[in-house]
């Protein structure tokens, strides 16, 4: 079974559920990012995990 892949143009219309500022797509690890929150949020199957719980702290 083949994973879904994400679609870039639903960027548009997805904010962090945190800082409600804008999302990039980081398609080698399959993530979200909201650099304002220092957060990645998971994309599973297509579907982007928007949930603070789920994602990953990152540091830059």
């Amino acid at each position: 079974m083949t994973a879904k892949p994400f679609d870039p143009r639903m960027l548009e219309a997805l904010v962090c559920p945190r800082t409600h500022g804008p999302l990039s797509w980081d398609a080698d690890r399959q993530e979200l990012v909201s650099k304002s929150a220092g957060l990645a949020f998971p994309v599973r199957d297509g579907i982007p995990v928007m949930l603070v719980d789920e994602a990953r702290h990152i540091d830059e």
